[in-house]
């Protein structure tokens, strides 16, 4: 982490004379950016391994925005998880709109779980350590909290103009999840939360093993941002309409949700300082939904390699990674986005960038709440209900050619509740 902020800090300094300089480079045709995956989040280590970001600017008359881009991505981290990853934004194959594609493998054998519908279900490092079946030697940590999850997600969407920024959506997804006590060595013999669910009955015998979720989606857009990536203006709205048919395994698990997401993008100093903010809500319209996918963040064009919360580094950050489940949730993303310095370098263009920032989120509509009441274990029910998770903390961003951000963050929860000890998250893009 110290690295990573030296090395942009020494950049900064070694090209000074470069940030005076006003006139961005106009990229065009194809551009490379292979990049060793260097990267660290709180709940799943240290990230290493290889990715590539494919360019494609055309004649560049549009600059900064680009034509089609395409990534792939190889990593692992040091906690177990792996991922290998393809995606693509197509600008030019859909006239007046675009095309997105995403095919991703996630392999977690350490994978959070917290239990439903945040504060009903109790945490605390000290509490969890006292409980029966988890009393261990001082060089070990406690598996109480942590179960094994792979997932193998393909989505394809479209976006079509209406008129100005609006524009309607449409999109498939299918997910195939795997789930199951955790299998790691260090977690043998040790009670968990997980298993604690299923003999309960809170996690049925046909959904403990995970499953298959298929989704069409439907929906409305209407955007008026100057760059996707980067933005300093402008407004971001999405609608989408989700039908999950259960049209694989056939337990029972059809669904209706509805998910709104608006972010708006407020100049402060022209688009040196920005004042930023997202609002998502998500609810269950009908239906049952399946336990692992009850995190599930339903978004049309991915912005975050995980579409999950809440908790994490793709909602409410500084909070345990998934630790606020329910069939409906809500959140709010705020930040000042500071363009603190432009320069060129290997020719491109770069920007450095702080987002001091504060994040909530709470469920709306609660999951299997009933169930979950009348259980006297007080590992499952702790008596009360879900209030509001804040957060605080703030960024650095390294910003090329306003489409490829390296960001770090850190956060605090305000809360013990929802984890200890101060969240850090280095990877890519801004959240929103």
């Amino acid at each position: 982490m110290k690295k990573l902020i030296a090395l942009t800090l020494a950049a900064a300094i070694a090209f000074p004379f470069q940030a005076k300089d006003k006139d961005e480079i106009i990229k065009t045709g194809w551009n490379f950016g292979p990049l060793p995956v260097v990267g660290f989040d709180s709940d799943l280590g240290f990230q290493y391994g290889l990715c590539c970001d494919i360019f494609n600017y055309g004649d560049g008359h549009n600059y900064p925005k680009y034509d089609f881009k395409i990534n792939v991505e190889a990593s692992t981290y040091t906690k177990g998880s792996s991922v290998l990853r393809s995606y693509g934004d197509f600008k030019n194959l859909i006239p007046d709109g675009k095309f997105f594609f995403d095919i991703t493998y996630f392999n977690a054998p350490k994978f959070g779980f917290y239990g439903f519908n945040g504060l009903a279900a109790p945490y605390s490092e000290d509490w969890i350590a006292a409980v029966p079946g988890t009393t261990l030697a001082s060089d070990a940590k406690s598996g109480f909290n942590f179960m094994s999850r792979n997932q193998f997600r393909a989505v394809a969407s479209m976006q079509k103009k209406i008129s100005g920024g609006l524009n309607w959506t449409a999109g498939i997804a299918f997910y195939n999840i795997s789930t199951g006590r955790t299998k790691l060595d260090e977690y043998d013999g040790q009670v968990t939360l997980f298993e604690r669910y299923v003999s309960e009955g809170l996690i049925g015998d046909d959904e403990k093993d995970g499953g298959n979720v298929t989704q069409f989606k439907a929906g409305l857009t209407y955007d008026t941002r100057d760059h996707d990536s980067d933005p300093t203006r402008g407004l971001n709205l999405e609608a989408t309409l989700v039908f999950s048919p259960d049209i694989i395994d056939g337990n029972g698990y059809s669904n209706l949700g509805f998910t709104f997401t608006g972010s708006q993008y407020i100049p402060v100093i022209s688009n040196r300082l920005t004042f930023a903010y997202r609002l998502l809500v998500q609810t269950k319209l009908w239906g049952d939904i399946p336990y692992y996918f009850v995190n599930n963040i339903n978004s049309m064009f991915f912005r975050k390699m995980y579409t999950e919360g809440i908790g994490g580094n793709a909602s409410v950050r500084g909070i345990n990674r998934n630790g606020v489940l329910g069939d409906g949730f809500a959140m709010l993303n705020a930040e000042l986005r500071w363009r603190a310095l432009d320069f060129k370098f290997i020719n491109q263009n770069w920007t450095l960038a702080f987002n001091p920032f504060f994040d909530a989120g709470r469920t709306i509509q609660p999951y299997r709440y009933d169930m979950q009441s009348s259980i006297s274990d007080n590992t499952i029910w702790s008596g009360k209900e879900d209030a509001l998770h804040c957060t605080a903390g703030g960024g650095l961003k390294l910003i090329m050619n306003h489409n490829m951000v390296v960001s770090f963050e850190a956060a605090k929860a305000m809360d013990e509740n929802d984890g200890n000890g101060l969240w850090t998250n280095i990877g890519f893009n801004y959240l929103f």
